[in-house]
């Protein structure tokens, strides 16, 4: 099956890359299939939404049927549990912003029913940062996706989630336009998977490539994501007539949702304060943190209270009395959805503690989750040096 959607600002046609392959080859309740990767040891699965929507149930082969099933539509995005999948190994959501023309890795279930039952790899690089009509929830990518790779991770170099495939510019495209295009596909983008599970308290890992880290071969890079992916059969929904070749259907997607600008200037300008804040006055410094931080803070990986970022702080700002930041605004990137922002870049830093006689600086980035509202809060901080 191939269901083909079309922007509800444009006369653009996508088609999201899935579906089944042959009915003979399924099981009678199965209607459609997708892909999914374990996002913790915990069983937590993530797909896209339109692998999972109108399904009675889901279920991974081998493994065991899913519960507790999360649904944002408007994003395309789920998550679903399995009860035995706590054994299996998970893969980290990329904290850092993707590079473009940057060399990544497709992986998913393509062509059930037609294929074989393992999981494939392709392989591709990063064509554009942003998606249609310029909506930042997406890259652009060129890893060729099937139907059946909806759902599935693409990931970089070193195994971190990148992005999950989620549609292609399909056929209605070339009708519509009279434009012959060639493998444009597009995957919602790892902060946006941050955002969608951070409102459901699902736990995760994050992670980042290490300075001067060798990447992976494409065969060194499966061995270690491959055990992660996992097929996700959807049981019991409308019913598909399905063949060899896949059918077609016309729908309206959500609107891309993309955040007013009142809304992004407002969360970088709260990230703005905080890292470009006065150093000279420690007990200010540690006030506008405890104004602006909630009262438990995914703070580099971790969940740590309002206290022990407070206390952390303390100490760097004792280590560091001088500091100065700037951000390099070209740099930075505002992705929001479900209720918050996540703001990203990188910035020019220098320390400098006179009575320690010690000085440094360098380049580092930078990654904040500010949850939105009448009191906006900082929910998350990560970051690294990279260059010192």
């Amino acid at each position: 099956m191939k269901l083909n959607i079309q922007t509800a600002l444009s006369a653009v046609y996508i088609t999201m890359a899935f579906g089944v392959g042959t009915q003979t080859a399924i099981a009678d309740d199965i209607s459609a299939s997708g892909t999914g990767f374990f996002v913790n040891d915990q069983g937590w699965v993530v797909t896209n939404a339109h692998v999972v929507e109108g399904c009675t149930s889901v279920s991974i082969p081998r493994v065991g049927d899913g519960s507790d099933l999360a649904i944002d539509k408007q994003n395309d995005l789920a998550a679903f549990r399995i009860g035995e999948g706590g054994s299996k190994p998970f893969l980290p959501l990329r904290r850092s912003q993707p590079r473009l023309g940057e060399d990544i890795a497709a992986y998913g279930f393509p062509l059930t029913g037609v294929l074989s039952d393992s999981v494939k790899v392709t392989t591709g690089n990063i064509n554009s940062l942003v998606g249609l009509e310029n909506d930042t929830r997406y890259l652009q990518v060129s890893t060729p996706l099937q139907p059946g790779n909806s759902g599935g991770p693409v990931v970089d170099q070193w195994g971190s989630i990148v992005g999950v495939s989620t549609a292609v510019l399909g056929s209605s495209f070339k009708n519509a336009t009279g434009i012959d295009v060639q493998n444009v596909n597009f995957a919602i983008r790892s902060n946006v998977i941050e955002l969608f599970l951070q409102s459901r308290n699902i736990p995760f890992e994050t992670a980042d490539p290490v300075a001067d880290a060798k990447p992976f071969s494409t065969a060194d890079l499966s061995e270690k994501v491959s055990p992660s992916v996992v097929q996700v059969l959807c049981h019991g929904g409308s019913k598909i007539a399905v063949d060899n070749s896949a059918a077609s259907a016309e729908t309206s997607a959500p609107p891309p949702g993309a955040p007013d600008e009142d809304l992004r200037e407002a969360a970088i300008n709260v990230v703005r304060s905080l890292i470009e804040q006065d150093s000279s006055d420690p007990s200010s410094s540690l006030q506008v943190v405890a104004n602006l931080y909630a009262d438990t803070v995914s703070y580099y990986g971790k969940q740590r209270s309002l206290g022990e970022v407070l206390a952390d702080k303390r100490d760097y700002f004792k280590r560091w009395p001088e500091r100065a930041y700037q951000i390099r605004n070209d740099s930075v990137m505002v992705t929001c959805a479900n209720g918050a922002c996540m703001v990203s870049g990188v910035y020019d830093w220098m320390v400098r503690s006179i009575p320690r006689n010690k000085q440094a600086q360098g380049v580092a980035r930078f990654s904040y989750t500010i949850s939105l509202g009448a009191n906006p809060k900082i929910i998350s901080e990560a970051g690294n040096v990279v260059k010192q």
